[in-house]
C-alpha cells in the first residue's frame, strides 16, 4: 500500500468508506477571476460531510507538509468542457494533512460571461476501476480566464482500494450571478437558495429546495416557485410538464396541499419539494435528463440556477410543492445583508 493508504483521525470518519470535498483556490493578489495553478500543493483544512448542514464558510486551504506527486495520464490540454487535471498528490501520515489524496484541476471559461463551475473528479485504481467521485467548485471564472480548484479524499479506518489516478467525470457551469448559495455573503436578492441531497428509492426521486432570508427585511412567498428546465447546453427543454403539487408523482413525499402565504423574517427559511420518477416504460420518445433548473422563488424575483440532475425517464412530469415555512431550520443568522435600495 502507498503512503496514502492509512487511517485518518476519528473526527473525519463517516458512514461512507471515503469522504471528499472540494473548493476553489483563493485567487492571487490582483487576480479577481482566477489564474494559473500554484506550484505548492495545498491541504484542505475542512471537509464537507454528506447530509450535514451547509458550512458557514467555504473550506480553506493551507500548506501542510510535502505530499508525494502521483503520475497523471499524458494530456494535450483541457478537455472539451475546459477542464484539465493538473496534479494528484498522496499525503503521508506525518504530513499534517488529514486528507489522504488531493487532486488539482484547471477550468477555462470559453464563454462571454463569468461562470461558476462544479467539476466532478473520479479517483480510480490502476485498473481504471472507480473508487470515489468528488465535486470541486470554482465560484467565478471570467470570460476567457482560467482558475484552479482542488478536491480532497479522506479514508476511514480499514482497507480501501488504492488510488493511482484521477479523471474528469462531469463539468457543470452556471452564470456566476445565478449561482446557488447556502451560506456566506447575502446575495443582492436578500436570499440564499439551494438544493439538499435528496432521496431516491425504487425509481422515485425527491429533493428539497430551500430558501433562507439572509437580508434585513421580511420576505414574502405565496404559491409555487417558477421553474425553467435547461439542458446541458443551457437551452430550454421542451415536452416536460411542471405540476403544481407532487400528488401525481406520489402521495407520500410531501409537497401536497394548497399553497398558503409565507412571510419569512430575517434568518428564517422556507422549503418546497421536487418529486419525479425515472421510469422509462411509456411517455416521451426517449429518456429526458435535466441537469439545470432555473428557479425564481416568486414572480419577478432574480433567477438562481441549481443543478439537480433530473433523470425524468420518459414520464415527462416534474411535481413541485408549494412554499412552506421550514420550522426545522436552525441557521446561524443572516449573512452580510445587501444594501437597501
Amino acid at each position: 500500500m502507498s503512503s496514502a493508504s492509512r487511517a485518518v483521525p476519528a473526527v473525519l470518519a463517516g458512514v461512507l468508506l471515503l469522504a471528499g470535498c472540494g473548493s476553489e483556490r483563493a485567487p492571487r493578489e490582483g487576480d479577481t477571476a482566477g489564474g494559473p495553478p500554484g506550484t505548492t500543493p495545498s491541504c484542505p483544512s475542512e471537509y464537507a460531510r454528506y447530509g450535514a448542514p451547509p458550512a458557514s464558510a467555504p473550506p480553506s486551504f493551507t500548506p501542510s507538509g510535502t505530499p508525494t506527486p502521483l503520475p497523471l495520464p499524458s494530456t494535450g490540454g483541457p478537455d472539451e468542457d475546459g477542464v484539465q487535471v493538473t496534479g494528484l498528490y498522496a499525503w503521508a501520515a506525518d504530513s499534517g494533512c488529514e486528507a489522504d489524496l488531493t487532486a488539482e484541476f484547471e477550468v477555462t471559461n470559453p464563454g462571454p460571461a463569468a461562470a461558476a463551475y462544479t467539476v466532478t473528479l473520479g479517483f480510480v485504481t490502476a485498473s481504471g476501476s472507480a473508487v470515489e467521485n468528488v465535486e470541486g467548485t470554482v465560484a467565478s471564472v471570467g470570460p476567457g480566464r482560467t482558475a484552479q480548484g482542488t478536491v480532497a479524499l479522506a479514508r476511514t479506518a480499514g482497507h480501501a482500494p488504492e488510488v493511482s489516478g484521477v479523471r474528469v467525470v462531469k463539468v457543470r457551469s452556471v452564470p456566476a450571478g445565478e449561482a446557488a448559495t447556502a451560506s456566506g455573503p447575502c446575495p443582492a436578492s436578500g436570499t440564499h437558495l439551494y438544493l439538499d441531497q435528496g432521496d431516491a428509492a425504487m425509481g422515485l426521486r425527491v429533493v428539497g429546495l430551500h430558501l433562507v432570508n439572509c437580508g434585513t427585511r421580511p420576505y414574502a412567498l405565496d404559491g409555487y416557485p417558477e421553474l425553467r428546465l435547461l439542458g446541458a447546453d443551457h437551452t430550454p427543454i421542451e415536452g416536460v410538464r411542471v405540476l403544481d403539487g407532487t400528488e401525481r408523482i406520489s402521495t407520500a413525499v410531501g409537497g401536497g396541499g394548497a399553497p398558503r402565504p409565507v412571510t419569512l423574517r430575517p434568518g428564517e427559511a422556507a422549503r418546497t419539494t421536487l418529486a419525479w420518477r425515472n421510469t422509462t416504460e411509456a411517455g416521451l420518445d426517449g429518456p429526458v435528463n435535466v441537469p439545470y433548473l432555473q428557479v425564481r422563488p416568486k414572480p419577478g424575483a432574480d433567477p438562481v440556477t441549481v443543478v439537480p440532475e433530473l433523470d425524468l425517464g420518459t414520464t415527462g412530469l416534474l411535481g413541485v410543492g408549494p412554499w412552506e415555512k421550514d420550522e426545522a431550520y436552525r441557521g446561524t443568522g443572516t449573512g452580510t445583508a445587501p444594501a437597501a435600495p
